[in-house]
């Protein structure tokens, strides 16, 4: 698989690289977290938050929205599902990784997505990006056997448990795809296209066609 730099004029696309904030403490404070042998994701981290960079972020990049500074580790090349949000998410690398992107607005009307239109893109060790809204994302991929690191910073609430009712993907079907976005909805602001090989939760929307993309292939 092609994999491009996010300084490539092709993730205009799906987002920009960030510089008009300083990261050097966050990612100095993101390389003491834990790196494991599969992904961990923990959408907020005290030790993250209490950085200067929070209130920055904050302010600058999400016009004073509350926000969470959390972090995605481990080890990972394959593609798995893909996910959106109502809201663009800055992610901040440690260690080099990799983000398999799609548009949203390649997603077809029963909200299924052929994988063939996934890009690959290198995020270097201490660039931050911000991937927009209309950007289709999941746990980035490692290119070493040190894994990645990547901070996740997202509205304040995002990724966390549902409170309220919501539809179910076996009452919505319409043949492989679903007919109401509602029932895609995993967590809090997180609606999520699975594969059927990326070993997703039981009642998870399997709308992804196409190969379960690896970088090792």
């Amino acid at each position: 698989m092609k994999i491009l730099k996010v300084t490539d004029a092709a993730f205009g696309r799906y987002g920009r690289v960030v510089e008009n904030v300083d990261f050097t403490g966050l990612v100095e404070e993101l390389k003491k977290t834990p790196v494991p042998g599969d992904v961990v994701y923990e959408p907020s981290v005290e030790a993250l938050e209490a950085l200067p960079v929070m209130e920055e972020l904050s302010r600058v990049i999400y016009g004073e929205m509350p926000i969470q500074i959390g972090y995605c580790n481990g080890h990972n090349t394959r593609l798995n599902a893909l996910e959106y949000h109502r809201d663009s998410e800055i992610n901040v690398a440690a260690k080099d990784a990799v983000l398999l992107l799609g548009l949203l607005t390649d997603v077809e009307a029963d909200h299924t997505y052929d994988t063939s239109k996934v890009e690959a893109f290198l995020v270097p060790a201490g660039t931050a990006v911000e991937i927009y809204a209309t950007t289709l994302h999941y746990a980035p991929c490692h290119t070493g056997e040190e894994g990645f690191q990547m901070a996740i910073v997202l509205p304040r609430g995002t990724n966390y448990p549902l409170k309220g009712s919501h539809r179910k993907v076996a009452e919505v079907r319409s043949g492989a795809g679903v007919t109401d976005e509602d029932a895609m909805l995993t967590a809090v602001n997180k609606w999520l296209i699975g594969h059927a090989e990326g070993g997703l939760d039981e009642g998870s929307f399997l709308g992804l066609k196409g190969k379960n993309l690896d970088l090792e292939d």
